[in-house]
């Protein structure tokens, strides 16, 4: 399967990030704990991530997939 992470960084530190393989935001740190409650409480938010996991990665990967299989 395909995992999708999308982190957020403030100060060259991680303080939040979406996982697709649990579909959740995770926090970091006190500021990216409220703000994963906050987001995950939130279908509008999620939604977009889940969008992007269907909009870029998977074709993407299919791609990359193909890609390999010409090759061997």
């Amino acid at each position: 399967g395909i995992e999708f992470i999308d982190s957020y960084v403030f100060n060259q530190a991680e303080y939040i990030r979406f996982n697709s393989t649990v579909g959740r935001f995770v926090g970091y740190t006190e500021h990216g704990v409220k703000n994963a409650e906050a987001w995950n409480s939130d279908a509008g938010i999620l939604g977009q991530e889940q969008a992007e996991l269907e909009r870029v990665c998977k074709p993407s990967a299919a791609i990359d997939y193909s890609t390999i299989l010409d090759k061997t």
